[in-house]
């Protein structure tokens, strides 16, 4: 989000005071992200900093409790959130779920190239989280891999919808003549997502644990070298393909380097990479992308500064070299 929320400073303050037992000193909006329901801020209390995220809509706990775990469990590159006084691992504060972390001082992907050593630290712990058994009790609330059509019936409905109604707000407009010089294409992303979906649904590919937004801007790139995988928000057991496509799949125009790549299979380890499940992830984040951002723009007029900043990455997954031309490279099926 990068437009701060319409939420007093002072309602932050008391909520890390009484949900935390914290006396901030001082909290700092930080304008990060592409996501515009989730806030994040800086506080820092007994001179000490910390992470403070805010997540309006849904909230599964399996969010907070996985990373917890995970942690505890010996994977290093993720942070744990904090308890609050009451031993929870996060509070409300009007319609927002509320979560604070250590803070650590550092870079996203996007921001800066990782190192030799921390692409085979990223592997290594994607590669830890996908071989952790999770207890029944942690797990049951996470979704499983369903290959559902909703985020291309979104899209269908909004090229439809492109098409002849007009829109007033400018990026709106923008968007709308966008889809409909576009509507080719989109229709056959939507297409061949929902092939390779019905494909994989028919056999049953094992599924692990997985982060499922795994892109470079969830990365966290510390000034000490080490690396932290962060956001937990879209927990999935799914084939492990629906984290390893990002490694080379180009979203936000990085992670498209092979010897980036080998890097990282180093510190996961020797697997075999299933095709068709590398084709239909990358086909369905690029869907995904399309429907939410025609939500927030088509839908409504809000957001401010994060409706341009969308516009643009939707504008920039169809250009030369980015992550179309990329999910249509790794479709072994296209010539047939």
């Amino acid at each position: 989000m990068l437009e701060k929320p319409d939420l007093p400073d002072e309602q932050l303050i008391s909520c890390v005071r009484d949900g935390y037992g914290l006396p901030v000193a001082d909290i700092a909006f930080l304008p990060l992200g592409f996501d515009v329901n989730t806030a994040v801020y800086r506080v820092v209390a007994d001179a000490t900093p910390y992470f403070l995220k805010l997540r309006r809509g849904a909230f599964d706990a399996a969010a907070v409790a996985i990373p917890r775990f995970l942690h505890d469990r010996g994977i290093a590159q993720v942070i744990a959130p904090i308890e609050t006084r009451s031993g929870r691992l996060w509070t409300r504060l009007d319609a927002f779920t509320v979560v604070l972390s250590p803070f650590v001082e550092g870079e996203n992907g996007y921001d800066r190239d990782l190192s030799d050593r921390q692409w085979m630290d990223l592997g290594a712990a994607l590669k830890g989280i996908h071989t952790t058994d999770v207890p029944p009790a942690l797990g049951r609330h996470i979704p499983r891999e369903t290959y559902a059509p909703r985020w291309r019936d979104m899209v269908r409905e909004f090229l439809a919808r492109a098409e002849d109604t007009p829109f007033a707000d400018p990026v709106a407009a923008e968007l709308a003549a966008f889809l409909r010089a576009k509507r080719a294409t989109i229709a056959d992303l939507v297409g061949r997502a929902e092939r390779l979906g019905d494909a994989l649904r028919a056999r049953s590919p094992a599924s692990v644990l997985c982060h499922a937004d795994i892109h470079a801007g969830n990365v966290l790139l510390a000034a000490d070298g080490a690396l932290y995988i962060v956001d937990w928000d879209t927990l999935i057991f799914a084939p492990k393909e629906r984290d390893l496509m990002f490694v080379g799949g180009g979203v936000g125009d990085v992670w498209r380097d092979a010897r980036e790549g080998a890097l990282f299979y180093q510190g996961y380890g020797r697997t075999e990479v299933d095709p068709v499940a590398l084709a239909y992830y990358r086909y369905e984040r690029i869907v995904e992308d399309i429907a939410a951002f025609c939500e927030q723009l088509l839908l409504t007029d809000e957001g401010g500064a994060d409706r341009e900043q969308s516009l643009r990455y939707l504008v920039g997954s169809f250009l030369p070299g980015s992550v179309v031309e990329i999910a249509y490279a790794s479709d072994t099926s296209r010539a047939g």
